[in-house]
């Protein structure tokens, strides 16, 4: 009986060793596969940030340059030899003749012809308010108070100061 007891003991002793390899092998498995899932979770979350930061970033430049244009009144102006429609602080390409308030009419090709007849052609930066007069010099002063980023001109301000892609100093536009 005590040699059954022996065979037992050392059997179950036996079992028992191999039931704690498995199981140790198991909660391996289990703490490799969590390492992964923390990897990958941390990797999707790094790019989520990512994602959300340039398009945060993208929004304020947006905001920017609408509170540049802000402050001027609505208009028909010549930019970089192409007509522009400022309205309602966002300026676009004119995409039509406009008939302003006296008379006049603005084409998209910078001709502007007078209630009266006469015709004169827009030059850069020149600009037409909506009641058909004349305002060089409101988008004089508005080109020469922008500074951009040397790096990333998309992004203007009125005033002096830092890009808020890079940091760098904002240089004035001529």
């Amino acid at each position: 009986m005590q040699s059954l007891l022996k065979k037992n003991k050392s059997g179950n002793s036996e079992t028992e060793e191999s039931g704690n390899s498995d199981t140790e092998e198991i909660n391996t498995s289990i703490m490799k596969i969590q390492k992964k899932g923390l990897a990958k979770m941390a990797s999707f979350l790094a790019v989520f940030l990512m994602v959300i930061s340039f398009n945060s970033n993208a929004q304020s430049n947006k905001n920017s340059s609408k509170m540049n244009h802000s402050k001027m009144q609505d208009c028909c102006m010549m930019k970089d030899g192409k007509m522009m429609v400022m309205k309602d602080g966002k300026m676009m390409p004119m995409e039509k003749d406009m008939v302003m308030k006296n008379g006049t009419t603005c084409m998209t090709n910078g001709e502007c012809k007078m209630k009266d007849g006469k015709k004169m052609m827009m030059k850069n930066g020149e600009c037409m308010d909506m009641s058909g007069k004349m305002c060089t010099d409101k988008m004089k002063n508005m080109q020469a108070a922008m500074y951009s980023c040397p790096m990333h001109p998309e992004v203007t301000s009125a005033k002096p100061g830092k890009c808020s892609k890079c940091g760098m100093a904002l240089e004035k536009k001529s």
